[in-house]
């Protein structure tokens, strides 16, 4: 009997749902053991329900490919047979918001990729290495859910990854004003070029709903615990244009910051470079070992070259140069469906799990 917590994947059969199957494969603290679909998956293998859809460059693990898919609105059923679940559905707001709940009622913690918590008052979003303190919500959280151990988190939105880190790590030198332009690649629509050949060669200036999650999300991540809720923080004022490119995996974005107090363009590196978390600090099995690395060429980063850093765990960093209106300018690079999307999620998992939120049921 193995000695791992048994992990359910709600939307296993979609893009994120496929990447958390294929970052959880020979975890050392979770393992796959029910996948849990739409009604038309439910009753197939996952390798039939998937079908020529696979969109990983790995294969899909072996260990997945004869799980009889569950249907995700038998909420009972399906948590009956885990010890909490990664929720990646394709379904309304309102539904994901009812349907991530009904699963912590069954005492099933939920760890979430949606958006659809993200504004809960009392469900903790979370990046580890940023504000792990946040989890302690969740005992709020499940008084108002009258459970014991079902809760849910959630973790912000990837084209966040690759600047508030930086701004987080810069904390110090208290920066108050922020412009940011994303240029987003076409996964964190849950695409390829194969179903997205029109993005070959093209950009789109909109995503729908992009702008005001990456002005908002980090400012409820540096906020703080009152009367148990999350409140959010007041500065520094980020302003933001989100772009999709003909990328297919990478989020870059270009960034010009205003600080109250001055800094060196080495205290700056030196900041980055020795930024680290809880996550570091425990070891956590997903925590990329150096978070974010300063790169000194001026062709860097690169979406070919740098994308993968610790396993895409990692945000890469660079062109730090002064402006002629803001005070300096960057440019950050994160993996939108690995650190943004499943990877941010699975270290959220671990984190709980050291934290004592998330144990064997």
């Amino acid at each position: 009997m193995s000695e791992k917590l048994k992990v359910g994947i709600l939307g296993g059969t979609g893009m994120v749902g496929q990447r958390f199957i294929s970052l959880l494969e020979n975890h050392p603290w979770f393992e796959v053991t029910t996948i849990a679909a739409s009604a038309r998956s439910a009753g197939k293998t996952y390798a039939e329900a998937v079908g020529d859809r696979w969109k990983m460059t790995s294969p899909m693990p072996n260990g997945v490919k004869d799980l009889t898919v569950m249907n995700v609105s038998e909420v009972e059923e399906v948590a009956s047979k885990v010890d909490f679940v990664f929720s990646a559905v394709d379904m309304s707001k309102e539904e994901i918001k009812a349907i991530e709940e009904a699963y912590a009622k069954t005492e099933t913690p939920v760890v979430s990729n949606n958006s659809a918590h993200r504004w809960t008052p009392d469900v903790p979003m979370v990046v580890p290495e940023i504000n792990p303190e946040h989890m302690q919500v969740i005992e709020f959280q499940k008084k108002r859910l009258g459970t014991k151990r079902g809760f849910v988190a959630v973790k912000p939105n990837c084209s966040i990854q690759s600047y508030a880190p930086v701004l987080t790590a810069w904390k110090e030198f208290e920066p108050y004003e922020v412009v940011a332009t994303t240029y987003q690649a076409i996964s964190g629509a849950g695409k390829t070029f194969q179903d997205w050949p029109e993005m070959q060669g093209n950009i789109i200036p909109f995503i729908s709903g992009e702008e005001e999650k990456s002005e908002k999300e980090p400012l409820r991540i540096w906020g703080e615990i009152k009367d148990g809720v999350i409140v959010p923080a007041q500065s520094p004022v980020i302003t933001c244009q989100c772009i999709r490119v003909p990328v297919l995996d990478g989020h870059t974005a270009a960034v010009f910051v205003k600080f109250k107090k001055k800094a060196t363009k080495e205290q700056l590196i030196e900041k980055l470079v020795n930024f680290e978390g809880e996550p570091q600090r425990l070891g956590l099995p997903s925590a990329p070992k150096h978070f974010i690395q300063y790169l000194e060429e001026d062709n860097r980063p690169q979406v070919s070259m740098d994308v993968q850093y610790e396993k895409g765990m990692g945000i890469s960093v660079g062109r730090l140069r002064e402006d002629t209106l803001f005070d300096w300018k960057f440019v950050g690079l994160s993996h939108n469906t690995v650190r943004g999307a499943a990877g941010g999620a699975i270290l959220c998992a671990e984190l709980l799990k050291a934290q004592g939120y998330i144990v064997r049921k």
